[in-house]
């Protein structure tokens, strides 16, 4: 049987999230399905960040994926595959989309959104839109945490994987050494281990401070990134790749900006994650582990509207005095406040936060994944196409 042919365009817009999502998408689907896929990305350095097999040039291959540079003289000889994916709205080349038009089999068209909890998105899941000028059909794809939803990504031997690592400290120490920081392996049972992954965030500075006159030893892991922004400030002396740095209780650590197999890894090492964005959003809550999301800031605080919407779903089986302590923790982080306070009271409800990880991990596992989701539903247009 022929594969079908897939096509994923991504455009980046800013920070790695976006291509992030498409190129964990574009590898499992490869993976795991009967389809042939190409990846379209207008920003390979991008890619070659989470990636770094990846090598500059118009087109290659990458894990059973054909990537290609989505350049703005894009070819016109380019032949529209059996699924189109535009990914968080990116508008397909002219060309492109002139070439579906004369297409003999339509492409399934589909428009795959950013996640969201927030209620409105079940309605508008799967949703079809005709195009003004085409008059063909584009389908809204709505990942979300619902079984009305298209679910998030989520590899077929994942947990397993995570569960394996997560029980043997002997790849957790080899995992640390290879990234050079045998210094980790060093630390003490008492020591909390936390990566801090965030954007630029003001309450970092009441963060460091609570953890540096903690009675439980703190190192903290920060990838290289826009949180050093906020962090260097507050230190003696800038934090270099490589370099740590001891306050009190804290020790600082700065690793490098580590791919994506690796940055799953330091989630499932590591006991608490501060993540960011949506990709390694989702990928925390793989790990099982307590975590703390900053939210992409939007206009008018319109991100605090999102917050709060999956924050309803994270919590909803949560008890009470641990519900509360961890929606204040998450909204003063993304308000950039004081979080002292709030952590502290989190602390205290640690083995309550490290059970409510696990069970909604669970919860999760439970629904049908993104990328089978997709497959299943394209699946089932091409045959009534056909």
């Amino acid at each position: 049987m022929n594969k079908a042919h897939w096509d994923i365009f991504c455009q980046v817009i800013d920070n790695y999230g976006d291509i992030g999502v498409c190129w964990r998408l574009a590898r499992q689907l490869a993976a795991e399905y009967p389809v042939k896929v190409r990846l379209w990305v207008d920003e390979l350095a991008a890619l070659k960040q989470i990636w770094p097999e990846t090598q500059l040039q118009s087109q290659q291959y990458l894990e059973q994926v054909e990537v290609c540079v989505w350049s703005e003289n894009f070819p016109a000889e380019v032949k529209p595959a059996d699924v189109v994916i535009e990914a968080f709205a990116c508008e397909l080349p002219t060309t492109y989309l002139a070439a579906m038009q004369v297409k003999a089999q339509p492409s399934v068209w589909l428009n795959l959104e950013y996640l969201s909890a927030e209620d409105w998105v079940e309605g508008c899941h799967k949703m079809l839109s005709m195009h003004p000028s085409t008059g063909m059909n584009k389908t809204f794809f709505f990942p979300g945490f619902t079984e009305k939803t298209g679910g998030i990504l989520r590899e077929k031997t994942l947990l397993e994987h995570r569960a394996a690592f997560q029980g043997d400290y002997s790849k957790q120490d080899a995992f640390f050494s290879q990234l050079g920081l045998d210094q980790v392996n060093q630390r003490t049972k008492e020591t909390l281990l936390v990566s801090l992954f965030a954007y630029e965030n003001t309450a970092v500075a009441s963060l460091i401070h609570t953890w540096q006159q903690s009675k439980t030893p703190v190192m903290c892991l920060v990838p290289f990134g826009k949180i050093l922004t906020s962090l260097n400030p507050l230190l003696n002396k800038p934090l270099e790749v490589g370099q740590a740095q001891q306050i009190g209780a804290l020790t600082l650590i700065a690793i490098p900006f580590v791919s994506q197999q690796e940055y799953d890894h330091l989630l499932w090492a590591c006991d608490l994650n501060f993540i960011r964005g949506e990709d390694s959003f989702v990928r925390a809550q793989w790990a099982a582990k307590p975590m703390v999301w900053h939210i992409y800031p939007q206009d008018e605080d319109y991100h605090m509207v999102k917050l709060n919407a999956f924050l309803a779903h994270y919590l909803a089986k949560t008890e009470p005095m641990l519900q509360s302590a961890l929606s204040n923790l998450w909204q003063v982080w993304n308000q950039g406040g004081d979080v002292s306070e709030h952590w502290q009271t989190c602390l205290k409800l640690w083995p309550q936060w490290q059970r409510q990880s696990q069970s909604w991990c669970k919860q999760l596992s439970q629904q049908n994944d993104l990328s089978s989701q997709l497959f299943d539903f394209c699946q089932k247009r091409a045959t009534e196409k056909g």
